[in-house]
């Protein structure tokens, strides 16, 4: 299957793809992720996105687009997981562009739907491993009493993000809502949207997310 992970930040859509990669064998294509391997690739589009990104400027929708397709013509594993991208109604008929020319399909886009002042209070609260990038809550995951992180065992290399705090984490969801949120009556119409409950534990949500798979 070939899906879209929305939410908006801190809702968890990385630690639900790690699973995913993990237990179905999929492929995440996160942009930061792909933007980042780009920029130190030495290929050509590598070298389009180092000089955009050395001279400041924002990726177009091109090269995003440029990159995915890149992507797609490679091993797909058990089907691709969309994080961070579309983020906008114009980015979503690219990719349903590109899906189709391709010769693949977007099969579900699954919502990871929260109440806005328990997002707020959760992502003030974590830590990432800055190995690996497990993250960490101060309530609900604490940061092991050994200083080692649970997933790669690296010690004490635990970094609080500088935006997440209470004022920035309100511009970042009004920014949000205001671009990406379109996009759930935009799938919800073409019959292909999911909903879950993104403040639930890990484990529950990864259970709704199996669910709408189905």
């Amino acid at each position: 299957m070939n899906i879209i992970l929305l939410g908006p930040p801190g809702a968890g859509k990385g630690t639900q793809a790690r699973h995913l990669v993990e237990t179905r064998g999929m492929v995440q294509l996160s942009t930061g992720d792909m933007l980042r391997e780009a920029k130190d690739s030495g290929t050509e589009m590598g070298n389009l996105v180092a000089g955009v990104m050395a001279r400041g400027e924002l990726v177009t929708d091109e090269i995003v687009i440029g990159l995915i397709k890149e992507k797609l013509q490679g091993d797909n594993g058990g089907g691709f997981i969309f994080d961070g991208f579309p983020r906008t109604l114009e980015q979503a008929d690219a990719l349903a562009k590109l899906m189709a020319s391709e010769g693949k399909t977007l099969d579900r886009v699954i919502e990871m739907r929260v109440d806005d002042a328990a997002l707020v209070e959760r992502i003030t609260a974590r830590s990432t491993c800055s190995g690996c990038g497990e993250v960490y809550n101060d309530k609900t995951k604490p940061i092991p009493a050994d200083g080692k992180c649970t997933n790669c065992g690296k010690e004490n290399l635990f970094t609080r993000r500088a935006d997440d705090n209470e004022e920035s984490l309100k511009t970042r969801l009004m920014a949000y809502y205001k671009q990406t949120s379109p996009l759930i009556g935009y799938y919800y119409a073409k019959d292909m949207l999911g909903v879950v409950n993104g403040l639930g534990t890990i484990n529950a949500v990864q259970s709704e997310i199996a669910g709408a798979l189905k």
